[in-house]
């Protein structure tokens, strides 16, 4: 057993080696439409402007109208940016329209937009799960299957997803994002999997906590939502546990140092540009430290995960059992 571990440890590092030397070569970005969500700020905003440099077409999907003038200024005179509300079918319609007026033929599209909301289960309401879900999942099947005949009529063409490492590792305080991440996984793999015979590649992006601005504010977040709480949901946890649950929050290594997002352009203009993309790009030294736990017994990996995550303080109606 250990001789097939290191054999196989062996080809995989002479693979990687061999990648590193010989890189397969980029496709020719003439004639070449690439479709992108979320561009306002963040992967979106960046990878758009790196593609239409590159001579991409670039249709720029921006969720805030009063976006659209700001990237249209940065973008060339290719570049297409609109307003579709990815989660109604109408927006997508008319968004199927403004690329079908310019082109029969996609070669990217690249399901980025997403939001994020933390605080516990017993927290979140089921109007803000479905917001989150509706943004990050269905918003994106909606996209995927309104736009594949497009992407089906050449080989080679390709649907990039943007996931996490919260699609494939669960954490604490992040329930309604875990889940629709989780979610999207597997659907991208459906996907990948259905389309084999079609030549359609099915790339999935799976960065750790990147400095965007999904994760700036997270504290005031966290105070909005405790201050809408119902009493007795307040009551259960208690305010000792919320503050100490912020400042574990605040004090999140893996937050605090969270890394250059650039990593992530990187992976999605190789899925974009390359012509052997990758299934999965996991960017970043987070997703060492995620993946791994992902492969531990689940046991061991929840001592870890709660030990890092939860708080010392105890929540108000655990201590109320304890005295009882």
């Amino acid at each position: 057993m250990c001789v097939v571990i290191w054999l196989a440890l062996i080809l995989y590092l002479a693979y990687r080696l061999y990648q590193h030397l010989c890189p397969s070569p980029n496709i020719n970005p003439h004639g070449k439409y690439v479709l992108i969500s979320g561009c306002d700020t963040g992967f979106g905003h960046a990878l758009a402007i790196e593609l239409d440099k590159q001579g991409f077409n670039v249709f720029a999907a921006v969720y805030n109208p009063n976006n659209k003038l700001s990237v249209t200024s940065e973008l060339s005179a290719r570049a297409t940016v609109f307003d579709p509300d990815i989660t109604l079918e109408n927006d997508i319609d008319a968004a199927y329209d403004i690329v079908k007026d310019k082109t029969d033929t996609l070669h990217a599209l690249v399901n980025n937009a997403g939001i994020g909301q933390g605080g516990l289960i017993d927290w979140g309401s089921l109007e803000s799960i479905r917001n989150i879900m509706n943004v990050n999942f269905f918003g994106h099947v909606a996209m995927a299957k309104k736009f594949l005949p497009l992407l089906l009529v050449r080989r080679d063409s390709r649907v990039i997803t943007i996931c996490s490492a919260s699609g494939y590792l669960a954490k604490p305080s992040m329930p309604a994002y875990c889940s629709s991440k989780f979610a999207f996984e597997s659907f991208s793999d459906c996907l990948r999997r259905e389309m084999f015979a079609w030549g359609l590649h099915v790339c999935i992006i799976e960065p750790s906590f990147m400095r965007t601005p999904i994760i700036d504010g997270h504290e005031r977040s966290l105070s909005n939502l405790w201050s809408k709480l119902p009493s007795d949901v307040k009551d259960r946890w208690g305010e000792d546990f919320f503050d100490s649950y912020v400042q574990k929050v605040a004090t999140n290594p893996f937050i605090q140092y969270a890394e250059n997002p650039n990593k992530v352009v990187r992976a999605l203009k190789h899925a974009v540009t390359n012509t052997v993309p990758k299934i999965r790009y996991r960017p970043g030294w987070q997703n060492l430290i995620f993946f791994s736990l992902s492969m531990i017994p689940t046991w061991l990996a929840d001592v870890i995960i709660v030990t890092v995550t939860n708080p010392a303080v105890l929540p108000a109606g655990v201590k109320t059992q304890i005295k009882s």
